[in-house]
């Protein structure tokens, strides 16, 4: 039972040494104090119930100290309760530091704490990159389509990564200049001549403006000759009128053809009414007997100066009967 005692009690004096390193990290902060960073041993514990890594803060302290930037533990715990990262901060000020670039620890938690990468901030500020934009297509005032590819070159400006656009917006507005420039040419001839004309153009509209970069050049990378947009316009425009002519036509055929059948209808109108007439001559001529007004003389007379009419027309023109056909019969 003594030895059981005994393993009990030891076991529980190492459990409790363990919870006592974890909670009071003295090697921790002999480190700290061998490295010049001036860290209370209470602080430490702090830490650990704060639920703030001891070892993150103390070795960030002592890489900002070696580096003569001066911060505190409580800036520190700060951003990490903030959900920032805090190394790359420390990484961000310590190249800042370096390259002579202004950059306050205030404005590295910011950047840090908008979303961005702020040692890769000041590492594109140190060595500007290099972005192509995509083939941009654009149509010259003579009708000649070119399709450009450009290289911008860009540095992060510091003072604007915070609500500053990125680069896709720097891509659109380079696309945009490069299409502005091409179609105020008036021949694509002189733009394949000078393509530098393009990177003069948009470099003057400072097209960086509220970006988070700032523009250092811009490149024609290449240049091709696309479509004859002109011609094809033209094209379709012909194709349109002829089109819109053909419908007219046809319109003014068939109102041709309406006119036709309604004058043909008149015409038979009028024959049916010459019908109807001649049809009424011989009723005239009984009733003009019986009235006593037409005498038989009176009707052979009328009868011999017919046939002279249809025999002067028949000798004028041999080819069509004469009106004696309709004449009343003796």
């Amino acid at each position: 039972m003594e030895n059981y005692s005994v393993l009990f009690l030891i076991a529980g004096v190492i459990v409790l040494l363990v919870i006592f390193l974890y909670f009071v990290p003295i090697s921790l902060w002999i480190t700290a104090r061998f490295s010049g960073v001036r860290v209370g041993l209470l602080e430490l514990v702090f830490m650990r119930i704060r639920k703030v890594p001891p070892s993150l803060i103390v070795n960030s302290m002592i890489n900002s100290t070696k580096a003569g930037i001066d911060l505190t533990t409580t800036e520190l715990e700060t951003h990490y309760l903030a959900g920032g990262n805090v190394p790359t901060v420390i990484k961000a000020l310590i190249s800042a530091d370096k390259a002579n670039i202004p950059l306050s620890f205030k404005q590295a938690t910011a950047i840090d704490l908008a979303g961005r990468n702020v040692f890769e901030a000041v590492t594109t500020s140190v060595n500007p990159k290099v972005i192509n934009t995509p083939n941009v297509a654009a149509v010259a005032q003579d009708g000649i389509q070119l399709i450009a590819k450009a290289r911008v070159t860009v540095r992060a400006n510091i003072n604007q990564l915070v609500g500053g656009a990125g680069e896709e917006t720097i891509l659109a507005r380079v696309g945009e200049g490069i299409v502005t420039s091409i179609g105020s040419s008036t021949s694509h001839k002189s733009v394949l001549e000078n393509p530098d004309i393009i990177s003069k153009l948009v470099l003057q509209k400072g097209l960086d403006a509220g970006t988070a970069y700032e523009i250092l050049s811009i490149d024609i990378a290449d240049i091709d000759v696309g479509e004859n947009i002109g011609a094809k316009l033209q094209i379709d425009q012909a194709g349109a009128d002829l089109k819109v002519a053909e419908a007219k036509a046809e319109e003014r055929r068939a109102m041709a053809v309406a006119v036709e059948q309604e004058m043909k209808a008149k015409a038979q109108e009028a024959r049916a009414n010459v019908i109807q007439a001649e049809v009424e001559i011989p009723q005239a001529l009984a009733a003009a007997f019986r009235s006593g007004n037409l005498g038989i003389m009176d009707y052979y007379r009328m009868q011999n100066i017919q046939s002279d009419t249809d025999m002067r027309n028949s000798i004028a023109n041999p080819g069509q009967q004469g009106g004696g056909a309709n004449r009343p019969k003796e």
